[in-house]
């Protein structure tokens, strides 16, 4: 039961959308034009340029507000573990997108440098990503396969060069290209791009590229020789090859990735478990890759066993390169979806942590950042960068405040490059590959989504699904095609084909409901309370129409040509003296159904308003008619439209609209139109809509104000008041359509 402290009581005037505004003035504002817009980009003062600074040059704004005591110790702690790990994970990453490994080494470095003047978040860890990975790695080894496959395109300035530094200048060439393309974006104010890409979508996309990152490790897993696959249905071509070769799987390299696994998952599982207790998380990929790297050296894997191992890694940057046209034209295609999910996923991530340290970011920022970051790494040969969630969360749960932990992180890689990377070299892939597989974990567990989404969204379950099932099957590019394309569909079908309802009250408030959600509601007799949730646009209002006339029962189209028709029949009998007539039409002829063979004439003169001017007679339709005429009943007097969750219509939604509305008033159905969008109305007067028939005052400011207006012009019938035909047909239940003292009265209400 409700207090009298949580009721609140409104006195107020029952307003319509006109009477509304001849009490409360609206303001007229100048809204600017095109003109303005280009004027006022291109003027500047003092203020507008410092904010521009500002906005390019983000870690200004931080830096101004750093906490040397409180937060320098917890950025060098950062530091130090997400530089390990992202050594690590570099080595790791670079193997999915067929690189030499060193190369990731390169993408924990150059990108983070300019990350940390332009980006926006204070606590993503820039680098390697394992998707964006895998997609460079379809690309590197479509252009540049393994020995003995004929390459598709022959490009200029290979020759003479190894597969590894083809694919390298492959791979540094397709990072420039996807750092212009979020350059491009990013300066074109289109950050916003992301909001395309759901959180199904994503979901369904990296656990089918967390399916395709565990097929290509399996070759270092198990120690075998499997070329790379591309295009669709490569994961069943890589399946094919490794199981023909399952014999010759190198047991060393077998366990030993089957040790590393064990003890990692468990480790991570402990550092998860224990997480509030520990200081900073054990980094027991660090400690593995050490001891795994002793023993090979120890046991000389690589001659005595045969295990393929890291080898040479250069302890020098290779010189800066300038990117292949030609391989522009061959990948401009494949360039777009991997910046566009490299830019999404680390918007995704960067988004939690802003809304979990109460900081902002700027979707178009990091556009210009992950550019930027991208096009300078690409010149030095980095693999493309994005960001990790498995580091992301090392860099903030070991007390990381700002990007000053990954400054330190990039130096930490650096030292390792360029002094101590040698002892990198024993190091066997499959510890590797080891890792990659453990850190998979959180991306192949999202497919325990499936039973939830299917429970509470099914539209959105097959959204994650064929998402998924495509990436697996067709490639991550085309997967993401066809993803976006359901998604497309599912939007496009959510709003062409939204849930419709007919409303009805609750006695005593001014609060409506879906009747069929609720007992115990109020309906007024004779009014019909129409709600549609979605925008009314061409691909819906054909839907709207036929919702409309399920909602009221009859289609008004139908009734007015029965009536046209009957007015023609009664004339034709008036003029041929087979009808004599009254004032008052008699009540006792019998009804029979008039057929529809009969000569139409003219089929649009029918849809036309009914025109009594040349008869004699005034027709009451809900009386019985002479001459054995009958018109199907019209149940209701007034018909409301719900527009509070009508966000827009288009120009040919109106024409359809204004044609319903038409039909309902032509068979003297009064249309209401309730708590429509301001805007909505002065585009509906700006295109003409409104006419003798249609006009402003059908617009009503709330739902209660039009019910409470209608009751006011139609007051409820006592039982005493009802006269039925002998068909059990109320013949005056509709005031408006017959004379009534209590018309001048004043209804008491039940609202």
């Amino acid at each position: 039961m409700a207090t009298s402290a949580d009721k609140y009581i409104v006195s107020r005037p029952l307003y319509s959308e006109d009477g509304f505004l001849e009490v409360h003035e609206k303001v007229h504002r100048r809204h600017k034009s095109t003109l303005d817009h280009v004027i006022q980009f291109f003027m500047s003062d003092s203020k507008r340029v410092k904010n521009a600074a500002l906005s390019l040059l983000p870690f200004i704004s931080w830096m101004k507000i750093y906490r040397i005591k409180e937060w320098l110790l917890g950025d060098i702690v950062s530091g130090i573990s997400t530089g390990l790990v992202a050594i690590l994970q570099g080595l790791a990453y670079s193997l999915l997108a067929s690189l030499p490994a060193w190369y990731g080494l390169y993408a924990a470095f150059f990108p983070v440098i300019i990350y940390f003047f332009l980006g926006t978040s204070r606590h993503i860890s820039v680098g390697a990503f394992p998707v964006l990975s895998l997609m460079v790695g379809s690309v590197v080894t479509r252009l540049v396969p393994d020995e003995g496959l004929i390459p598709p395109v022959n490009i200029t300035g290979f020759e003479g060069l190894t597969i590894g530094e083809q694919r390298a200048i492959v791979s540094a060439s397709l990072t420039f290209l996807v750092g212009i393309f979020q350059l491009a974006m990013g300066l074109l104010q289109v950050g916003f791009i992301a909001i395309y890409l759901s959180d199904t979508l994503v979901s369904g996309f990296t656990t089918a590229a967390a399916v395709h990152i565990l097929v290509s490790q399996l070759k270092f897993v198990l120690g075998l020789q499997v070329p790379g696959f591309t295009g669709p249905f490569a994961i069943i071509n890589i399946l094919q090859r490794v199981f023909s070769q399952i014999s010759s799987t190198n047991l060393h390299d077998l366990v030993t990735a089957i040790v590393v696994m064990v003890v990692v998952f468990i480790v991570k599982e402990l550092n998860e478990r224990f997480r509030s207790k520990l200081p900073v998380p054990i980094p027991i990929e660090v400690i593995m890759t050490i001891i795994a790297c002793g023993v090979s050296y120890a046991f000389n894997f690589k001659e005595n066993h045969n295990v393929d191992v890291v080898g040479k890694i250069p302890n020098t940057f290779e010189a800066p390169v300038a990117p292949n046209l030609q391989i522009f034209q061959e990948t401009a295609m494949d360039a777009f979806p991997i910046a566009i999910v490299g830019f999404a996923v680390a918007f995704a991530v960067a988004k939690v942590y802003a809304v979990k340290h109460d900081y902002v970011i700027d979707g178009n920022q990091e556009l210009i950042a992950f550019g930027a970051s991208n096009i300078f790494g690409g010149a030095f040969k980095s693999l493309a960068a994005s960001t990790a969630l498995s580091r992301s969360a090392v860099q903030e749960s070991t007390g990381g405040k700002t990007q000053i932990a990954g400054a330190l992180s990039a130096i930490i890689v650096l030292a390792v490059t360029l002094a101590i990377g040698f002892l990198l070299e024993p190091l066997p892939k499959s510890v590797l590959g080891a890792v990659v597989i453990v850190n998979l974990k959180g991306m192949l567990m999202q497919v325990c989504e499936v039973p939830y989404l299917w429970r509470k969204d099914r539209p959105d379950c097959f959204v994650w699904i064929l998402t998924c099932v495509a990436s697996i099957f067709l490639g991550l590019d085309l997967g993401l095609a066809v993803g976006l394309g359901v998604e497309l569909i599912v939007v496009v079908f959510r709003t062409q084909f939204p849930r419709c309802s007919v409303l009805a009250n609750f006695t005593g408030t001014d609060i409506y409901r879906d009747r069929k959600d609720y007992i115990n509601l109020y309906e007024p007799e004779g009014v019909k309370i129409f709600r549609m949730p979605s925008p009314i646009f061409f691909a819906n209002i054909d839907f709207f129409r036929g919702k409309l006339i399920d909602a009221v029962g009859f289609n008004p189209l139908r009734i007015l040509r029965k009536r046209n028709k009957a007015l023609r029949k009664i004339r034709k009998l008036i003029k041929n003296g087979e009808l004599p007539f009254t004032t008052k039409t008699s009540n006792d002829t019998s009804y029979f159904h008039t057929e529809d063979s009969e000569d139409d004439g003219n089929m649009e003169d029918l849809d036309q308003p009914v025109d009594f001017s040349d008869l004699p007679i005034q027709v009451n339709w809900r009386s019985e008619l002479p001459a054995n005429i009958t018109v199907p009943p019209v149940d209701i007097h007034s018909l409301v439209l719900d527009f509070s969750a009508v966000s827009f219509i288009d120009i040919s939604a109106m024409k359809g609209l204004k044609t319903a509305l038409k039909e309902f008033i032509r068979v003297d159905v009064a249309v209401y139109i309730v708590a429509c969008d301001p805007y909505i109305i002065e585009k509906l007067k700006s295109c003409r809509f409104f006419d003798d028939e249609i006009r402003t005052s059908i617009f009503f400011l709330t739902l209660h104000d039009a019910m409470l207006h209608i009751l006011e012009v139609n007051p409820p019938l006592s039982v005493c008041e009802k006269v039925y035909n002998k068909h059990g047909n109320l013949l005056n239940g509709n005031s408006s359509l017959r004379s009534r003292d209590i018309h001048n009265q004043r209804p008491e209400t039940r609202f």
